[in-house]
């Protein structure tokens, strides 16, 4: 069956098309730029020759990030902060979200639970009592530190809830009928329907701990125990003091980079882990974005 678009129809697809391209240019663009950068010489960046493709390329950069030792210490501890604080996210979501999934008929006071969470959204307790709760748990200094003041993202939890919300009952009420226990049910009945939006909220925690540097600056003492994104922080303010008191084996990579460069590689090495995982998820991504948004 042929389509007939009507003129409007067809300046719009044109616009819109054009629209998105430029936008997807935007914010492509200078990340190509940065990558270019990181793997031009020094004199061709402070000269102003790179755009988008290396000039005199060199794996200068590089090397200075991953000789040292403290950027791969930094990148470790990241990778432990996502793999607890997302393991911690997703269990803690589940068990929130599902009796929270329930109408008012079946759990009592659910309304009043759902309100003491969705407030916690508007109004927090603050970085100072936060901070000073932290202190008088010992977690100080401690990975868990990153962690755990952000252990119930209420956000996601609720993109879960109403996912939760958009299944049929009858799938409960049948395990239910033949004797599962409410937490049997949960486990191996609804959980591997929740894929999609486990991925989702899963997605968004990911993201959300490896791009947290702020926590680190506040919560850690030694700086040997900042995660990449706060000692990547801590480089861009003093790269070029850090250039300037570097000896040894780095006199001769020195000589071959620059600030500039060497900010280009650690960010990019800083956000690769993440453009590498998107697109593994990009699919249950999109399925449990749209059907989390749902109510049922």
């Amino acid at each position: 069956m042929k389509e007939y678009t009507t003129p409007a129809r067809k300046a719009f697809l044109v616009f819109n098309y054009l629209f998105l391209t430029v936008t997807s240019l935007v914010c492509i663009l200078p990340f190509i730029h940065l990558l270019a950068m990181s793997f031009s010489s020094s004199s061709a960046v402070a000269a102003g020759r790179v755009a988008f493709w290396p000039v005199e390329p060199t794996l200068a950069a590089y090397e200075f990030a991953l000789k040292g030792g403290e950027f791969t210490q930094a990148l470790w501890i990241s990778i432990q902060r996502v793999v607890l604080g997302v393991a911690v996210n997703l269990v803690l979501m589940i068990i929130t979200a599902y009796p929270l999934s329930k109408s008012k008929q079946k759990l009592a006071g659910r309304n009043i639970y759902m309100a003491f969470f969705v407030i916690t959204m508007i109004i927090n307790g603050g970085l100072i009592p936060t901070y000073i709760l932290v202190v008088n748990l010992g977690l100080l200094n401690s990975i868990w530190s990153l962690i755990l003041p952000g252990a119930v993202p209420v956000y996601n939890m609720i993109i879960l809830m109403n996912f939760i919300r958009g299944l049929p009952e009858e799938i409960e009420e049948a395990a239910l009928i033949d004797g599962a226990a409410p937490i049997v049910c949960l486990v191996r009945v609804l959980l591997p329907l929740l894929a999609p939006s486990l991925a989702t909220v899963g997605l968004f925690s990911i993201v959300n701990h490896w791009n947290d540097w702020f926590s680190g600056i506040i919560y850690m003492q030694d700086s040997s125990r900042y995660p990449l994104q706060t000692y990547l922080q801590t480089l861009l303010r003093d790269f070029e003091e850090i250039l300037r008191l570097a000896q040894g084996d780095y006199t001769q990579i020195i000589s071959m980079m620059n600030a500039r460069t060497g900010r280009a590689a650690q960010l990019f090495l800083g956000a690769l882990p993440i453009l590498l995982i998107y697109p593994l998820l990009q699919k249950h991504f999109t399925t449990g974005l749209v059907l989390g948004s749902v109510k049922g």
